[in-house]
């Protein structure tokens, strides 16, 4: 393709979104793709099933990215609205159904329907994608930017919008390339981390609980002082080396900036109910006739929502014997007990890294551009777009929002400067 208005370094979820809508709007798009696919991080996602938006409204939304990420993607989100995104799918012919935890995944169940919808839009609107195009810089030239290719060759063009993805999942080829390119410009970057990611403990005890998981849970996450760093509200997972589930990894961030520093995760295991309807429940089942034993005691204290190895480690957390009666168990040991359940302490050393992360936390740092277009600042012509942007939300299709909310207005921004 000669003399493209547009080069798009990146054939992922954010590239394809932005090929499409500039190419719809008249501009003469070119995608270069690394690998030998588009879109390969997509056909992985949500266990291949591709949780691609949320059910939320776009305020709802903006909030689970923090204050900073909110006041960035409001320009965006109002773009393009979670609605928006499904509504756009279901043009596409890839219909959408609601699922748990405000979850929206395509009706078939396949990422693959997404990736090939994604880039058969792009197709369709006139964009030219070339695969196995690696892109090795991005540099300034008199009339615009040119890319630079590993294979030695140079592509000009007026406008170049970056997004080639985080560091993430690097077996899908997102291994960080454009870090550099950006660092090059001068840029200022946020260091990146594993984000989403399964935390690590040190805890024998805690890998032999693989297998437990408990729906209904809220994790918070201390440091060593004890000071509260993040809080969530979703499922946890036990497993052979630490902790999963959408909880654990949604907290995952501080962990992974400092892997070598002890946390704790305190999980409320039932978060449903108060340490004052705790302990009236537990006295109540003390007093009653038959000398229930402590396990016994804690399954009906708790409804019966944990199980039985899950209960002996809070027996054992809370220093009390296991085959002690309800009866026998002093005002302290049922204060521990009560503790024990309303934050159950875990340690923390480190996370899986970036071979088991669903996203990057960090990145450009988002002083550096115009939240309105997604163009960098000082650098006109210059855009960049998802994951490379240190912005970050939490699991239940929010990456992606993100990534196509973000790509909507690069692509609007270029078909208006494309017009002119």
């Amino acid at each position: 393709m000669s003399d493209p208005d547009v080069i798009v370094a990146g054939a992922g979820a954010a590239g394809l979104w932005c090929a499409e809508v500039a190419a719809r709007a008249g501009a003469r798009v070119c995608v270069l793709e690394k690998t030998s696919r588009c879109g390969t991080k997509v056909l992985a996602s949500g266990g291949t099933r591709c949780n691609l938006t949320t059910t939320l409204d776009a305020a709802a939304a903006g909030r689970l990215f923090g204050a900073r990420g909110e006041r960035f993607l409001r320009p965006a989100l109002r773009a393009l609205p979670p609605a928006a995104v499904r509504a756009r799918f279901e043009q596409w012919g890839i219909a959408t159904v609601d699922a748990p935890l405000e979850k929206v995944f395509p009706e078939s169940g396949r990422a693959i329907d997404v990736r090939n919808a994604l880039e058969r839009a792009a197709r369709t609107a006139g964009a030219h994608i070339e695969v196995g195009a690696a892109v090795a810089g991005v540099a300034r030239t008199g009339a615009g930017w040119r890319v630079e290719l590993a294979d030695g060759t140079r592509r000009d063009a007026p406008n170049v919008v970056v997004a080639s993805g985080g560091k993430s999942y690097p077996l899908t080829g997102t291994t960080g390339d454009g870090y550099a390119w950006l660092a090059a410009l001068g840029l200022p970057l946020v260091e990146p981390v594993p984000a989403l990611v399964p935390l690590l403990s040190p805890a024998p005890w805690v890998h032999e609980l693989a297998g437990i998981a408990v729906q209904e849970a809220e994790l918070a996450l201390c440091d060593a002082s004890g000071r509260e760093v993040a809080r969530r509200a979703r499922p946890v997972l036990f497993t052979h080396f630490g902790l999963s589930g959408p909880a654990a990894m949604d907290v995952s961030e501080p962990v992974a900036r400092a892997p070598a520093l002890e946390f704790t995760a305190r999980i409320d295991l039932v978060p449903d109910r108060a340490r004052e309807q705790l302990r009236d429940a537990w006295l109540a089942r003390a007093a009653q006739p038959g000398g229930a034993g402590v396990l016994g005691a804690l399954n009906d204290v708790t409804r019966a929502a944990l199980p039985r190895r899950l209960l002996e480690r809070v027996v054992a957390q809370a220093r009390c014997a296991g085959d002690a009666r309800a009866a026998q168990v002093t005002r302290e040991q049922r204060h521990a007990l009560v503790e024990a359940l309303k934050g159950f302490a875990v340690p923390i050393r480190g996370t899986q890294g970036w071979d088991k992360a669903e996203v990057t936390a960090g990145g450009l740092a988002l002083s550096a551009v115009d939240a309105g277009t997604l163009e960098v600042k000082a650098h006109p012509g210059l855009y960049v777009i998802g994951e490379l942007l240190d912005v970050q939300g939490p699991i239940g299709g929010l990456s992606f929002l993100a990534a196509f909310a973000t790509a909507e207005l690069a692509g609007r921004a270029i078909a208006a400067r494309v017009r002119v």
